[in-house]
Formats: C-alpha cells, sequence, structure tokens
C-alpha cells in the first residue's frame, strides 16, 4: 500500500463526517519530533520508536484517533511527561504503510486541539486524559481584522519567498483563508518557525492574537 507525501491544508480531501466525530477522553498518545501540528493539517509521519508503534498500534484497533503533542527536545528518544508539551492535536490515522525497516509510515489528519490532563499510562505506550481546547472564531471580521489578515498574507509571501520555500499551491489556499484562526495555523506550520515560536501560537486560544 502506497499514499501521496503532499501536505494538505484542507480538511475536505476525506470528508465532512470527521468535523462532527465524537471524540474520547482517553486516547494513545505519540510525541513528535521537529514539528508542531495545527488544526487542518494532513501530514505523512516516520514512525521508528517503539513506543510510538505501540500507540499506533493501539489507535489502529479502536477508533483509529491519536494525540499528537511535541516533545521539546527533538533528541530525546524516550521523552518523560516533562519533555512533553501539554498542548497538541487529537488526529486521525488515515493510512498506514510498515516499511521495509520495520518502522512505519502514517498519514494523519488533525481534527481537534486538546490538552493533557493526565497521564494514565506510560509503558508500553502513552495514553492520556484530555481536555478538548474549544476553538474561539472570531465574530465578525472587521476592516480593522481584514487589513491585519491582508498584511499577514503579505509578509507570509515575503518572508517565504525569502527562504525559498514559496508554493504557490500553499499561496492561495493562504488567500483564500477567511477565518483569522485558520490563517494563523497556516503561517505557522509552514514558515518553519522554531518548535517554541510554532507551540506558542498553537497554545494562543484567541485568533487575533494567534
Amino acid at each position: 500500500m502506497e499514499f501521496d507525501d503532499t501536505l494538505s491544508t484542507s480538511m475536505d480531501d476525506f470528508g465532512e463526517n470527521t468535523q462532527d466525530m465524537e471524540i474520547p477522553e482517553s486516547l494513545p498518545m505519540m510525541a513528535v519530533r521537529d514539528v508542531v501540528v495545527f488544526n487542518y493539517m494532513i501530514i505523512p509521519l516516520f514512525v521508528g520508536r517503539p513506543g510510538s508503534i505501540e500507540a499506533v498500534n493501539d489507535a489502529m484497533s479502536g477508533d483509529k484517533l491519536l494525540m499528537l503533542v511535541t516533545q521539546k527536545d527533538a533528541a530525546k528518544d524516550e521523552p518523560e511527561p516533562d519533555d512533553i508539551y501539554e498542548v497538541g492535536m487529537v488526529s486521525m490515522i488515515m493510512r498506514t504503510l510498515k516499511l521495509p525497516d520495520g518502522r512505519l509510515k502514517v498519514l494523519v489528519q488533525a481534527l481537534s486541539k486538546a490538552k493533557i490532563r493526565q497521564y494514565e499510562q506510560t509503558t508500553p505506550h502513552y495514553r492520556v486524559a484530555i481536555d478538548l481546547v474549544p476553538g474561539q472564531e472570531t465574530e465578525k471580521i472587521t476592516v480593522e481584522v481584514e487589513a491585519l489578515m491582508r498584511t499577514v498574507r503579505e509578509q507570509t509571501e515575503k518572508i517565504m519567498s525569502l527562504r525559498g520555500i514559496l508554493s504557490a499551491d500553499l499561496m492561495m489556499v493562504v488567500k483564500k483563508s477567511e477565518e483569522p484562526g485558520r490563517l494563523a495555523g497556516l503561517v505557522g506550520s509552514n514558515l518553519r518557525l522554531k518548535i517554541a515560536e510554532s507551540q506558542q501560537i498553537l497554545e494562543t486560544v484567541d485568533p487575533l492574537q494567534r
């Protein structure tokens, strides 16, 4: 089984039914390195650590939901709870592929932001109790908000161009994003910011502050 590596910035690729999915309070959790997962992201992950593979298997044996949280130090092969941020994304495993070297290639779709309330299990993999973080939508797009969003779009295009990572497809999605929170997530996930900076964007609830 194969799947495309292309990242998507839309949830439409896999239908609308996931948006109304009931998310349980207890989920297997996997720490990820060098990436902060934002809402609306669809991303391929290479999974090699035994505990992470166990977490994926646990999710696949149930509703395919997995809590993804970034670890603070990417160099740690076996991060403890204190080495992992508290806020991450409840994600659905869309496809899996077992590689010849024993690793898994997993395509995940981020569904909802959540915060770890408690670690319920640490071996053979992490399992956590979570609290969903409600999305805070902007009630009205005022002239000032629209001007701010336009500035963000323009600066994003300039920065990506200077860094040599400008993508016509991505910019098209950025320009069509009319919700401040979603625009912030798109920018935060594609500007190659430092992990701590991306995590700060993820943890900011107010979409305008984000």
